[in-house]
């Protein structure tokens, strides 16, 4: 593990508070607050998620322009008021005079001032990685909100054939933030400290790993990924300028370790996920932080699950538990009683299954709180339907798990792409070993339609298993349309 000495510096300027915003929130916490932005948000159909930190940020002056997201919720939030009445500065104030390139948005060792927050930067967006898209590549952005400015609507498919047709090249640039480090330190020149902006770039590669991978899953980002975790940890070992810097290195290193272990799990490189959920877990235990622990053990057990060590799987899920007991949090609760009910599912133990899933369902109906982590933002009613499908498909009741399944793809957002795909693949497979080939036909071709958008292993193999189920059924209604096309697919390495 890489070890981080704090040494004493000098602060920089601090930016100007937000006291408009500040008297908007009136008496309500920070954490009241943030519920209320959500709350507004889904009542015109945004995404955002914010939390009492990023109005504390906001408070702060650290955000001097939101992001178009937020902007429309506060405008919601409060009708007649401007950017300006609410303490924002005008956006044109923060876009800068030309559009910037990626490396225009690193920090000063990186490519740009120092000094620049996160708005000024004008980091590309996962849309806007060729310099495309509805906005400038300087529109200012907001790490605490994963979704960040695009709307449904605003993504064109000429942005979304560009991602799939140049892969890992355009996976690298929107992981661009930490890459000239990562160069320092393969040609052996020292890295300095780390400050608060490269805390700052390494939570914002986290989030662009898991945006993308929701949006077209993980072959094709595996191996540029590594480049930034590499980094991470050479920044580690460089040392921070403060504590609270070296505690958000920790978190986010790994934070970025687990989310490259995901990449290598889905797409079959479980060796090299296991591995990477290692570390982080060696993370967790060296800064003694139960919430990366939590999630290091909730991958661990759903890698074991799938690499055919249910005990293992059960024991991690476990562990995961006593380690997010304190954290408050149901919705995580419920997550890792499903990825228990996985691995009793695999040791064929139905009883120990469904007292697990019991769990899940109670704590899930509890609903969501402040508590819940950042990370946990896929997990709702579809993922929940979704994993049960998988339990139910191990136990071998294939009317059950199709219709969990089935419920997993008409409740999941057509947004995420790689997730639909996934339960549609799951659905396919139950159809097809429950003995309704045509059923299962349709629902393939329906998967075959959306791997123009998505790279994922485990949805191939899925595919696969599908096919070869439903081979003696060939001359079923839909079955050779399936088959047929499923026959013609480039293979996979």
């Amino acid at each position: 593990m890489a070890s981080s000495t704090v040494t004493s510096a000098q602060p920089d300027r601090p930016p100007r508070p937000n006291l408009a915003f500040r008297r908007l929130r009136g008496k309500r916490s920070p954490a009241e607050f943030a519920a209320a932005v959500r709350r507004a948000a889904r009542e015109i159909g945004e995404r955002v998620s914010c939390d009492a930190r990023y109005v504390g940020r906001v408070e702060a002056g650290e955000i001097r322009c939101p992001n178009y997201a937020y902007e429309r919720v506060f405008l919601h939030m409060f009708p007649g008021r401007t950017l300006t009445d609410l303490g924002f500065a005008p956006r044109s104030s923060v876009r800068g005079r030309r559009a910037r390139t990626a490396e225009d948005a690193l920090p000063a060792h990186l490519g740009g001032s120092p000094h620049a927050s996160c708005e000024t930067r004008g980091v590309a967006e996962p849309y806007e990685l060729q310099g495309q898209g509805p906005h400038a590549p300087s529109e200012p952005c907001d790490t605490q909100d994963p979704y960040n400015t695009h709307d449904d609507n605003e993504e064109s498919d000429v942005l979304r054939r560009a991602f799939m047709t140049s892969g890992a090249t355009v996976a690298a640039a929107s992981l661009g933030p930490l890459g000239l480090a990562l160069d320092a330190a393969a040609a052996g020149r020292p890295v300095r400290r780390a400050g608060a902006g490269d805390a700052g770039a390494l939570e914002e590669a986290v989030r662009r790993i898991r945006l993308l991978d929701d949006r077209h899953g993980a072959d094709g980002l595996y191996r540029r990924a590594t480049a930034p975790l590499r980094t991470a940890y050479a920044l580690l070992d460089a040392g921070a300028t403060r504590q609270a810097t070296a505690d958000r290195l920790y978190s986010g290193a790994g934070e970025l370790a687990i989310s490259v272990g995901w990449l290598a799990h889905d797409s079959g490189r479980f060796d090299d996920a296991r591995s990477h959920y290692a570390e982080a877990l060696a993370t967790a235990r060296v800064t003694g932080d139960p919430g990366l622990e939590a999630h290091a053990f909730c991958n661990m057990a759903f890698l074991a699950r799938d690499a055919g060590r249910p005990r293992e799987a059960v024991r991690a899920a476990q562990a995961a538990q006593r380690a997010a007991r304190p954290l408050g949090s149901a919705r995580l609760m419920s997550l890792l009683a499903l990825r228990e009910a996985g691995g009793w599912a695999g040791l064929a133990d139905r009883v120990g299954c469904e007292q697990a899933l019991a769990r899940a369902q109670a704590f899930f109906g509890r609903g969501a709180s402040d508590a819940d982590p950042e990370w946990m933002s896929f997990y709702g009613e579809a993922e929940l339907e979704g994993l049960e499908a998988q339990c139910w498909s191990t136990l071998g009741d294939w009317p059950r798990a199709a219709r969990h399944a089935r419920r997993a793809a008409e409740s999941q957002d057509p947004h995420f792409t790689r997730n639909l795909a996934l339960y549609t693949a799951e659905l396919a497979d139950d159809l097809a070993r429950g003995g309704r080939p045509d059923e299962a036909a349709g629902a393939g071709l329906r998967v075959l339609d959306l791997l123009g958008e998505v790279q994922s292993s485990r949805i191939h193999t899925m595919l696969a298993g599908t096919a070869r189920v439903l081979l003696p059924h060939r001359r079923a209604s839909g079955v050779s349309a399936f088959l047929e096309r499923h026959a013609s697919l480039p293979r996979t390495a």
